[in-house]
């Protein structure tokens, strides 16, 4: 997955974006984007297991 981390100009000043797949989430400073993505990675990293499928009786 693609991460950036870009800084922005706003009117209230300086803000923070992370953008990750079609998705954007602003932050007041560089150090807590880069928290974020630090958060997300170790998510997306950790193993996942695939639910397993429940056995549905047919009536």
């Amino acid at each position: 997955m693609n991460i950036s981390i870009q800084p922005l100009k706003k009117a209230e000043g300086m803000c923070w974006q992370v953008r990750f797949a079609g998705h954007s989430v602003t932050f007041r400073s560089e150090a807590e984007a880069r928290q974020f993505v630090a958060t997300l990675e170790a998510r997306l990293q950790a193993p996942h297991q695939w639910p397993k499928q429940s056995q549905r009786a047919v009536s």
